[in-house]
């Protein structure tokens, strides 16, 4: 099974989706599954994961409806208020809901760069495993040294680092990005998704070589076992086509073995949600 690891829904709302700012404006609409399905075939993908967008628990019943009634969507990762005392409740509720993979928050967006390591969060986390599932992290580079510090506190979580944490390709640094990320990826429990890439770059004048350096980073600290394909549509679109996304990654990874492309494009992804 060939799988989007990373992708999102929403019904646009300007005040909940504030993030997407006017130099987006292309991506200020709706963006609903009947308009993501007909990208799959035309790039040989089975199914995709959506992945939350909004810190609520109306987010989650969005997107597990949507889950219901599309049968490429294979996994939802969604959010929960780790801090909460009743967290345990709240992450039994979803155990009815197969579709429900994992839990994500908005980290990067935190004014304490060192939310992970807030004592009640981490106690949240270290709740997750328990009932099997697993935690996406959305960081930035400068949230990199506490985060190793975080997933070495759980050594047994399934871990998976969105986007790479976001490099600064458009300025072209990369040395302590690549020091931190070669650190983080000796914990085995830690995959890495290769997407994000694009709207870290020059939106309007990036070209495939800005990403080689970044690719050759990850693909040799987490190795073709630990990576996973996604496409972060449609944010993706404020600088590149699906198209252009999947390709990037495909052409990369094409002086690899057919069996080491299959890992990254899907068997990776089922592996690690439990698809």
């Amino acid at each position: 099974m060939r799988i989007d690891a990373h992708q999102h829904f929403w019904k646009y709302n300007e005040v909940r989706d504030s993030w997407i700012t006017d130099d987006m404006a292309v991506i200020q609409k709706n963006f609903l599954p009947e308009d993501f399905k007909p990208l799959l075939p035309l790039n040989n993908l089975d199914g995709s994961v959506v992945v939350q967008s909004d810190q609520s628990k109306e987010e989650n019943i969005f997107q597990l409806a949507n889950g219901l009634q599309h049968n490429f969507i294979k996994g939802v990762i969604g959010w929960v208020d780790l801090e909460a005392e009743d967290v345990s409740d709240h992450l039994a509720h979803y155990q009815e809901f197969k579709k429900m993979k994992g839990f994500r928050h908005v980290l990067q967006g935190e004014k304490q760069r060192d939310y992970m390591l807030r004592p009640n969060f981490k106690r949240g986390i270290g709740k997750l495993k328990e009932y099997g599932y697993t935690y996406d992290i959305l960081i930035y580079t400068d949230q990199l040294k506490y985060t190793i510090e975080f997933v070495r506190a759980f050594p047994e979580q399934p871990f998976v680092l969105d986007h790479m944490a976001k490099p600064l390709i458009k300025d072209k640094q990369i040395d302590s990005w690549k020091k931190e990320i070669e650190i983080l990826a000796e914990f085995e429990n830690v995959y890495c998704k290769v997407s994000g890439m694009v709207t870290e770059a020059d939106w309007k004048n990036w070209t495939r070589d800005d990403f080689t350096p970044y690719l050759d980073v990850v693909a040799n600290s987490f190795g073709t076992k630990r990576l996973l394909f996604g496409s972060d549509w449609p944010v993706c679109l404020v600088a590149a086509s699906y198209q252009q996304v999947f390709e990037l990654v495909r052409d990369y990874f094409s002086k690899y073995s057919k069996d080491e492309q299959e890992l990254i494009f899907g068997t990776n992804a089922v592996r690690f949600y439990n698809l």
